[in-house]
């Protein structure tokens, strides 16, 4: 199987961001060349049947498609090392590389991240506790999720991040979260 840098790329979308504009976005981060196809609406019904779910976006990568928006940027962030810092320090099989590798990443790699985060969620949270306006939506919720893990490798993490720390109980308190947690 060919590795990332020699892999040729096709990524399928609408003519607009949406849905694969991260995966794009990660591409212009690594400065990885991909034919970025883009359909416009009404030529969308001739190409359905073209893609493995019937929906798009979908990446090609050397000849095999790959469905869901999540999916493609995840599979991307993992050829382009753009990921996984936290994750194979977390099962690396070696104890000692195991405990360096994860310290490293909390205090070089997660500050970098969290401040990154809570800059957007000032920026796009309009004054509220939330990422996107003054509701909840799944940003806070994966947010949330991927806090727990962090937390529990470092209960400090979110010491500088006043903001952060706001969205993390604001999520707790949301009546049908705080039935489901307990």
């Amino acid at each position: 199987m060919p590795t990332a840098s020699m892999s040729t790329y096709k990524l399928y979308y609408f003519n607009g961001g949406g849905r694969a504009e991260v995966s794009r976005l990660i591409f212009a981060a690594v400065g990885k060349k991909y034919e970025d196809i883009r359909y416009e609406r009404n030529e969308w019904s001739s190409h359905k049947s073209e893609m493995p779910l019937g929906q798009m976006p979908v990446l090609e990568v050397d000849g095999t498609k790959l469905p869901q928006s999540l999916s493609i940027a995840r599979f991307l962030a993992k050829q382009f090392q753009l990921a996984e810092k936290y994750v194979s320090a977390r099962w690396e099989p070696d104890e000692t590389k195991r405990d360096e590798l994860t310290k490293k990443f909390l205090a070089e790699e997660l500050p970098k991240h969290l401040q990154n985060l809570e800059t957007l969620g000032k920026l796009y949270g309009n004054g509220g506790p939330f990422f996107v306006g003054n509701y909840l939506t799944w940003a806070d919720l994966y947010f949330y999720d991927i806090l727990e893990t962090l937390l529990y490798a470092n209960e400090n993490c979110l010491n500088n991040y006043a903001w952060l720390k706001q969205n993390r109980a604001e999520v707790e308190k949301q009546p049908k979260v705080a039935e489901y947690l307990k």
